[in-house]
């Protein structure tokens, strides 16, 4: 057959020229064409959907119309296009829709065609290959008439599949490669849709066909092992199944399937199919052989043939055949163990399909309670649940709702009404800890059948539960969806009645049991748990009760805290569920609670009101004009947010209101539907709402570039970047092909050219694409990125020639940059440039519906030709002079642009490289790593060894050069510690270019193999053999981390596409390099113990990942056992610690196998020979050895137990599997365990006279991975009991951690119902005062009691007779807290465990106690004493935790010793007690008094501490209290000023690091709020803000400008507070008071930004007068309060314009200009600045509104007017000069070099900012006065500025609009 571009060339050329032609053919016949071009799936489904509905406008009698021969052509066009496109299903049928079409023409026509196209494949002589079994595929799945064909040619077909098996199963490349499993899918596919063909081939005995025994034959010798693909082997199961299937009569079917089930023999058994058999013999023993027969037959079986019985009538398959082969898979430990869990699955399924004829043929019932079925089916379903198996817990959750639903219609059909299993299951389920993830899903599926009010009243804490999973990540799905099982089965219940409720009515109910949950969760501090109510708990909630928002809403104070976010949430889940309106709930107080959540610091806060702003359930419900306004408030003010997330969020909801927005106006743009006429009124209020719609997409689409250039903080450009997207996304009609949704609408054409008719809307204009050039030299890389990804996308297919020129000038000067960054941009421009020149050709810019592959790719072969060029060059430069390559031509710059160019092309690879390129490239890639590790190495010799150089061999090497290239003067002077610059320069070089060579070159590779085809591959086996040498070399002979790590990207990639090739040779590549892996782990080393043998895990890690997962990975079997084998070896007698041992290498390769998160759950199946094999090491005499089992040991446990649950309150320290869970998935590891713990157990139990310590290395490490278990998890076989005895005997160590450990081990390991007797037994154990004891077997049982009380009374808080025992003896024992206990450990353990029983204790023990302490405190302590200070720390803890004891203790604190003094500051510190309000007036106070004594202690501790403490109690609350800080214990004057003095003394000299000098601030500034009325010498409040205005500058240290913004808080509010005119030299306090807040406001860190903002919140509330809470304003609010502050009450002061003006940047321009011009690259990396969130050109634009207010206010005041006509005659010349330096900078027509260097300065825009803000300013005050108009004409001024903002906004420069309205004079005041 002709191909399908021949044919549609004859086709164009005999019918389309033909003038009877319907012209919708041409357009069918273009779209087939497009369709086949394209090479994106989705753009060619999307053609061949637009050709199928053009076909169907043809109508028959036109194509009657056609010729037979053009009918003929069509028809073999179409067929063309089906084969060229046999790998998508979807597209094939679309063909197929076509050609059913024709075929109601010509029918015959059509099968003839196909007829002759299938003969290719089954009438030659030749073996089936790939291609024609995808064919034969094809036409059987997705081909009505092949089909048709097929029915009349299936013998030879099935002759020809027979004769391929042979021989294929006899080569294993192709057995386990494509070949075999497509074979296997014909064959299924042929006894699926040809069943009635294939049914006498098999069931009629005298059939003498072979070809189905030789299929079947060889189907079963796959299923039995001889082929290792896992899915192949499943699919032929499901093949053999499917022929079964074809059977008639149900008994010789059933025989079949019963003849089946040998399977599971070892021996060799005989299959008997009907009148067909074959002999099976088993090959393995992995368990996918039974598995493949009981999921075929599951899948594939009628239930007739499921219910066959066997030799007598009373077995039946289903239950006695099937059921014991799936249960025993499911016990078993296999590798695919998900999928024997998906068969269990399906059994039930069955069973539940079947039951009412499985009752028929019992005539009894099915799951009887505690029958043995039902008893298997609950162990195996309960023992998986926790299964670390990826999918195996979401398939024991079906089979849990099925065997309850089964058992459900057991009951009902037998009248058993007492369904006593849901009773004792819900009883086992209450049971379980409320960590365990399996007891909600449980819950869920049993809540049916028992009903909500059984569940809650029986499980009375689970709203408890269901707010601690939502607390923690893991379990917040599970809880969110047993809450919502809940309330739905709560309103089925609700509705069934006969009585219909109202909505209100329901919801009440629903609020009895359910608004304090709710309401708890969305206000509660933990972020975790107000994320997760609001996110899944209100949506069902509003579904299932619309009305509850009501009872929600009325709940809420929006100033009480956390309650404006939860209205916000509630609000905006209630409009997105129900889509009612939000604005008619709380009338219009809804507005103005907006407003706030729209402006609060909190971030969810503001999202949460977004949210409410932009969801509706309707994409046409266009915005409000209101709603529009509120957005344009809103966007600007939160561009620069620091939270990735919030940004995200941001745009999704902006996208959203776009979208409203976008869909609105098209409907308008439509007009209505039908010819009615609409009212005046009506359209005109279209037009207007059209107007606003069209104006917010083109405000939003200009508002981006103002903020894109250089110097603007990288978040504001990350926002304004992400709604650029959005915007372009929305409002354009690119259409996305890669996208499923969110594709333009198809009549978006008519919105845009009525928003271009209204000169709107022009989104790619050239200044803007300069400005999207400009971030493309961005310092970060999600910038540079983003930038391309627009370029590419939207905007025109090809750069202006002027841009275009110039950026590959510029592009080509940072290829040679040392400096990664700027090499990196290189590449990313000159990928952006290659296709910019391809797409020049083609029709795929922003209005084209599709990209397709045509025009010439010649431009593209040269522009990679000439990198390759480049690269040569710039390796024999750094060949001849290494030095100087690395300073000009540094290699990796051209490396990335080539795999930039390459490999993210949409295009394919063979239209830019040719083979002899490729050869070319493979050359120099191998020749740059050789001489690259040659450098490192000092010689090219030593690369000959595997072996890489130790890091002191790469520095003299790289010394060594830099000598020889300086003439041998650069070794000397005096040595130095750091880098040279040349060293950094070479060693970059080196190490970046070996990374880059890595990633290429795998990345090339298995691009080039994955569009090879057989006949054309750019790459022999020699060549990848010697790409392999490459890696190697680099893996195995460079330590540099960053090298072997970048390398190993590629080198994934590569084995990967190599190991799953059809070619065998190439297969075995990756298998030989892992064998010569792991030989150089085996052999003796010569190098030093640096890096964990470099590289060499790395080899052995990357081919295994590379290993498909759905094969047997027989290499990861070979690797594991040569590593364990080699691990386990002894060491030899004589070993060098110094030198790397083949045991330790071993070891580290193990780990790095454990923690490669690819390998994944294949690793889990040798983990317990892992975790014995590095216990066992831990014995090692080697150091080395000792240290890699550690890490090796901790990796393990990482991997077995699971990722460790994370929650907002740190979380449990136990991870999610229980101990019964976790040995039955790792049992061999309890007996050894068991054996460990018993020995060292043993070793205690020697005499006392003995006095030996025998340590046992691996002791603490299993204690360590026991305790991590999950406790609370019943042992229902009681087979982890033996673990008891041993962990309760290591009470006794004398190691203390042990002793720690064991006590959280033992928690772990005990099952509930144990608790008490293990704290009966334990405090029987207590001594009395005469007995003899042991303190570390006291101390240990006493840790050990604590541990498990805290557990028990964690379940169960209730008071109990064993309790009550516990307590007895725990109150006789009291002794051991006395001095008559020497032991202070034990004495602070026997502390610990009263406390926990402190709410059990009668009031007379109690008060023995505290007496006990009081005294044991007050006695003076007689020398030192090992652990007393833990003990007193404990006794303080204990006695504050009473408020009267603890009055006591502090009222004595002057008398105190200075121990004491300093464990109680300490215990502040900690944050203890400082919850009770009365508590903590009392330490304030006491801390007050006392803090003179403090600062003059010598105790440095002490007087730290003592600060630290001060500012812990006083900071409290103060971010939402009226008034703050308190105003108690006020401190006499004389006292206050010395103590202040002494504070501000080491502030300002500097006394102490950053740490004490912040609490120094702190303490400092509550003694200055205490005086708030002015008592203070202005020389000390003055001392006080020079000391803030040192540190808020951006040098200094976080923690000292967070202080300063407390400072501001704490003492600025008080002082502000004020009447500001007390005192004639208070104004001049509070400016630099605002200035400080100013700065802080820009501040670099989040924290202190947001602290300086509460202070304008606090300030804002004092100056109000409320008597609420603290609104906490957002930053960018706080801002401009700040700023109208300033002009409100010291407008007239001096000072004020200093301020203004100090925040603009000084327009120097020439000094820019200078600095720009030189373009040397100073140093390897880049200084960056100390503020990079300062935004001097935002800053700009936020000062000028309030200089132009001044200079209205000139003639107010005599001392302003002096002050600006001083600046107006300092400032005049320089404006001047910098607007003449403006005008000629840059010809307006075309772009040059110099000028695109200029725009990407940083200091260029905030510099012309601050010009244009100065002139700005200048112009109002020659406006306003008269005393400057002197210094120049106000006109020619007027004039210039608006010149230059014209000149430069066409050339790239955008202005925030507040600078070009002020210069238009359109900026209001």
């Amino acid at each position: 057959m002709l191909s399908f571009e021949d044919l549609m060339t004859s086709f164009q050329n005999c019918v389309i020229t033909e003038d009877q032609t319907p012209e919708t053919l041409g357009l069918f016949i273009d779209k087939l064409s497009e369709s086949s071009r394209s090479s994106v799936k989705r753009c060619k489904e999307r053609s061949l959907e637009e050709a199928v509905q053009l076909l169907r406008k043809i109508s028959e009698t036109q194509l009657h119309g056609l010729e037979e021969s053009h009918l003929l052509l069509l028809v073999r066009l179409l067929i063309s296009l089906q084969l060229q496109m046999v790998n998508i299903s979807t597209a094939c049928r679309k063909v197929d829709q076509m050609l059913q079409h024709l075929a109601k023409v010509d029918h015959q026509l059509v099968f003839r065609e196909t007829q002759l196209c299938l003969h290719s494949i089954t009438q030659t002589d030749q073996i089936l290959s790939f291609e024609d079994l995808q064919r034969a595929c094809m036409f059987l799945e997705d081909s009505t008439v092949g089909r048709e064909v097929w029915q009349e040619s299936y013998p030879s077909f099935i002759n020809k599949v027979s004769e391929l098996f042979p021989v294929v199963l006899q080569q294993e490349s192709l057995r386990d490669g494509p070949l075999c499993y497509i074979a296997v899918k014909v064959c299924l596919q042929i006894f699926q849709l040809l069943s009635s063909e294939v049914a006498p081939l098999v069931w009629r005995e005298e059939n003498e066909n072979q070809a189905v025994q030789k299929i079947l034959q060889a189907l079963m010798d796959i299923i039995l092992g001889q082929c290792c693909n896992r899915d192949t082997r499943l699919l032929a199961g499901t093949a053999v199944a499917m022929l079964i299937n074809t059977a008639l009569d149900s008994r010789a079917a059933g025989a079949a399937a019963w003849s089946l089930l040998q399977v599971s023999h070892p021996e060799p058994w005989l299959l008997t199919v009907g009148g067909l058999q074959v002999q099976c013999r088993p090959t393995g023993k992995d368990g996918v052989d039974r598995l493949a027969m009981s999921r075929g037959l599951l899948t594939c079986c009628r239930p007739h043939i499921l219910l066959a019985s066997h030799a007598d009538a009373t077995r039946c398959l289903l239950l006695d055949g099937l059921f014991p082969l799936v249960f025993a898979l499911c016990e078993e430990k296999l590798d695919c163990h998900h999928f024997a869990f998906e068969v269990l699955t399906l059994w039930l399924k069955k069973v539940k399909e079947c039951l009412a004829d499985i009752w028929k043929m019992t005539g009894v019932r099915l799951l009887p309670d505690n029958s043995s079925l039902q008893q298997q089916l609950i162990h195996v379903i309960w023992t998986n649940a926790e299964s670390p198996v990826e999918g195996v817990s979401e398939f024991v959750r079906s089979c849990f709702c099925l065997l309850l639903d089964v058992y459900q219609m057991d009951c009902e059909q037998f009248g058993d009404i007492k369904k006593i299993l849901y009773l004792n299951l819900l009883q086992r389920i209450i049971k379980l800890p409320w960590e365990a993830k399996a007891k909600y899903h449980r819950l869920c599926a049993l809540l049916p059948y028992l009903g909500t009010d059984m569940v809650l009243d029986q499980y009375g804490e689970i709203p408890n539960h269901l707010l601690k999973c939502l607390s923690t990540n893991h379990l917040s799905p599970c809880g969110s969806e047993l809450y919502k099982c809940l309330i739905q089965q709560q309103r089925r219940e609700l509705c069934d009645g006969s009585q219909k409720s109202a909505e209100l009515d329901l919801a009440n109910q629903w609020a009895r049991r359910w608004q304090p949950v709710l309401l708890e969760a969305l206000t509660s501090d933990v972020t975790l748990l107000q994320n997760n109510s609001s996110t899944h708990l209100l949506p069902c909630t509003f579904q299932v009760f619309p009305s509850a928002v009501e009872l929600l809403l009325a709940s809420l104070d929006p100033f009480a805290p956390g309650h404006l976010h939860a209205w916000a949430c509630i609000m905006s889940s209630y409009r997105a569920t129900t889509g009612g309106s939000p604005w008619a709930l709380q009338g219009s107080s809804t507005l103005k609670t907006l407003q706030l959540a729209l402006g609060s610091a909190d971030d969810k806060v503001r999202l949460a009101a977004l949210s409410l702003l932009c969801c509706s359930p309707k994409t046409k419900d266009t915005p409000t004009s209101e709603e529009l306004s509120i957005m344009r408030t809103f966007i600007p003010q939160n561009l620069n947010c620091e939270s990735s997330p919030f940004r995200q969020h941001f745009q999704a909801g902006v996208k959203k209101f776009l979208v409203r927005i976008r869909d609105g106006c098209l409907a308008h743009v439509r007009g209505p539907k039908g010819k009615k006429k609409e009212d005046a009124t009506i359209l005109e209020r279209a037009q207007e709402m059209l107007d606003q719609g069209i104006g917010f997409v083109e405000w939003l689409g200009e508002l981006p570039y103002c903020y894109l250039a250089p110097g603007h903080s990288y978040q504001r450009k990350k926002t304004v970047l992400l709604l650029l997207s959005a915007v372009l996304e929305t409002c354009t009609d690119t259409w996305s092909p890669d996208k499923k949704k969110g594709q333009p609408p198809v009549n978006m054409g008519s919105l845009i050219n009525c928003a271009r008719q209204k000169g709107k809307w022009d989104f790619f204009c050239k200044t803007k694409q300069l400005v999207l050039i400009s971030c493309l030299e961005d310092s970060t890389n999600e910038i540079r990125e983003l930038s391309a990804g627009l370029l590419l996308r939207f905007f025109p297919p090809s750069f202006p020639d002027d841009i275009a020129a110039v950026l590959l000038t510029r592009t080509k000067q940072l290829l040679c940059s040392p400096r990664v960054q700027e090499a990196q941009m290189g590449a990313l421009m000159m990928k952006i440039l290659l296709q910019k020149k391809q797409d020049q050709s083609e029709d795929c810019g922003p209005n084209s519906n599709i990209n397709v592959n045509c025009g010439s790719n010649t431009k593209a072969s040269s522009s990679v030709r000439l990198l390759v060029r480049e690269l040569e060059e710039h390796y024999l430069t750094a060949k001849a002079d290494m030095m100087l390559a690395a300073r000009t031509k540094p290699i990796h710059g051209v490396l990335s642009a080539l795999q930039r160019c390459l490999l993210e092309a949409p295009r394919s690879i063979f239209d830019t490289l040719g083979h002899s390129l490729t050869i070319e490239v493979l050359g120099l890639l191998e020749n740059i790593s050789l001489l690259l590790l040659g450098v490192l190495y000092g010689d090219t010799c030593s690369t000959e060894k595997d072996a890489a150089p130790s890091f002191c061999d790469m520095g003299n090497a790289i010394s060594s050069l830099i000598a020889q290239s300086s003439g041998g003067n650069h070794g000397d002077g005096e040595e130095c510690v750091l880098l040279s610059e040349e060293h950094s320069l070479i060693l970059t070089c080196c190490w970046v270019s070996l990374k880059e060579i890595g990633i290429f070159l795998g990345s090339l590779v298995e691009r080039i193999l994955a569009e090879s085809k057989p006949n054309k591959c750019l790459l022999t086996k020699e060549d990848l053999i010697k790409a392999s040498k490459v890696f190697k070399n680099i893996l195995l002979k460079c330590r540099h981390w960053g090298a072997v790590e970048g390398c190993c990207v590629g080198f994934t990639k590569f084995c990967a596409c190599l190991l799953s090739s059809n070619d065998p040779h190439l297969r075995d590549i990756p298998a030989h390099m892992l064998k010569q892996g792991l030989q150089v782990v085996q052999s003796p080393r010569s190098t030093s113990v640096t890096r964990r043998a470099a590289g060499l895990p790395m080899l052995i890690l990357c081919v295994l990942l590379a290993e498909e997962a759905s094969k047997a990975r027989p290499l990861l079997s070979h690797s594991m056992q040569t590593l364990l084998e080699t691990a386990r070896t002894p060491l030899p007698d004589s070993w060098d610690q110094t030198l790397d041992l083949p045991q330790v290498c071993a070891v580290h390769t193990l780990q790095a196998l454990v923690r490669g998160s690819g390998l994944g759950v294949a690793i889990l199946q040798f983990a317990p020979a892992v975790a014995i094999l590095s216990l066992t090491l831990l014995s090692s005499p080697c150091w080395a050895m000792r240290n890699a089992a550690l890490q090796l040991y901790s990796s393990l446990c990482s991997r077995m137990l699971g990722q460790r649950p994370s929650s907002e309150e740190g979380g449990p320290t136990q991870h999610g599997m229980s101990p019964p869970a976790f040995f039955f998935h790792y049992p061999a590891l309890q007996p050894f365990l068991l054996t460990e713990l018993r020995g060292a157990a043993h070793n205690l139990q020697r005499p006392p006279e003995e006095a030996r310590l025998r340590l046992q290395p691996s002791l603490y490490p299993i204690l360590t991975l026991l305790a991590q278990l999950q406790p609370g998890v019943q042992d229902s076989t009681e087979t982890l009991s033996d673990f008891l005895p041993p962990l309760l005997q290591l009470s006794a160590s004398p190691i203390y951690s042990v002793r720690v450990m064991a006590s959280k081990a033992l928690v772990a390991m005990t099952p509930p119902l144990e608790y008490m007797n293990i704290l009966i037994k334990l405090t029987a154990q207590l001594p009395s005062p005469l007995d003899r004891c042991c303190h570390n077997r006291l101390h240990g049982q006493l840790l050990q009691i604590k541990a498990v009380l805290d557990r028990a009374l964690c379940t169960d808080s209730a008071r109990s007779a064993d309790l009550c025992e516990v307590l007895s003896r725990v109150d006789a024992s009291l002794w051991l807290a006395t001095e008559s206990q020497r032991c202070p450990l034990v004495r602070a353990a026997y502390l610990a465990v009263a406390d926990s029983l402190r709410g059990f204790c009668c009031e007379t023990y109690l008060s023995k106690l505290y007496d006990t302490l009081m005294c044991e405190l007050r006695t003076p302590q007689k020398g030192l004493q090992v652990g007393l200070s833990s003990f007193h720390q404990r006794a303080v803890q204990f006695l504050c935790a009473d408020q009267k004891w603890a009055r006591q203790i502090w009222d004595n604190f002057s008398a105190a010793s200075p121990d004491l003094r300093l464990t109680l500051v300490t215990w502040v510190v900690d944050g203890r007690g400082l919850q009770q309000t009365s508590l903590k007036e009392v330490i304030q106070r006491v801390l007050q008094s006392n803090l003179r004594e403090a600062l003059l202690s010598h105790c440095v501790e002490y007087h730290r501490t003592y600060l630290a403490a001060l500012a812990a109690v006083m900071a409290g609350s103060d971010s939402t209290s009226p008034r703050c800080p308190p105003q108690s214990a006020l401190l006499e004057e004389s006292v206050l000023l010395e103590c202040l003095d002494l504070l501000l003394v080491d502030l300002e000299e500097q006394r102490g690091g950053p740490e004490f000098l912040s609490q120094a601030l702190y303490a400092a500034n509550l003694l200055l709020s205490q005086r708030s009325d002015s008592s203070f010498k202005i020389s000390m409040i003055q001392r006080w803000c020079s000391v803030l205005e040192c540190h808020r500058s951006p040098d200094a240290t976080e923690v000292l400008r967070m202080a300063c913004a407390e400072a501001l808080c704490v003492a600025g509010v008080s002082l502000m507070s004020g009447s500001p005119r007390e005192h004639k030299t208070l104004p001049d306090i509070m400016i630099r008071l605002i200035n400080t807040g100013l700065y802080l406001l820009q501040d670099q860190s989040q924290m202190v930004r947001m602290r300086a903002a509460s202070f304008t919140s606090m300030l804002q509330h004092a100056r109000g007068g409320s008597q609420r809470s603290v609104y906490l304003m957002q930053v960018n609010q706080a801002l401009p309060f700040l700023l109208d502050l300033l002009l409100e009450e010291y407008w007239d002061t001096p000072g004020t314009l200093e301020v203004l003006l100090c925040h603009l940047t000084q327009p120097d321009l020439r000094s820019v200009l200078r600095e720009a011009s030189d373009t040397r690259c100073a140093s390897l990396y880049e200084q960056d600045e100390a503020n990079v969130f300062a935004e001097p050109s935002v800053m700009s634009a936020h000062v000028l509104p309030y200089l132009l207010r001044m200079a209205e206010k000139y003639s107010e005041s005599s001392a302003l007017a002096q002050s600006l006509i001083a600046w107006a005659e300092e400032s005049t010349a320089q404006v001047l000069d910098s607007l003449t330096v403006c005008k000629e900078l840059q010809p307006a027509d075309t772009l040059n070099s110099a000028w695109l260097s200029l725009l990407m300065d940083p200091r260029l825009h905030s510099t012309l900012c601050g010009l244009i803000t100065k002139a700005a300013f200048l112009l109002r005050l020659l406006k306003t006065s008269d005393d400057v108009r002197h210094l120049c004409d106000s006109s020619a001024l007027h004039e210039a500025v608006q010149e230059v903002c014209s000149l430069l906004s066409q050339s790239g420069v955008h202005f925030p609009t507040a600078l070009t309205a002020a210069v238009a004079g359109d900026l209001p005041l």
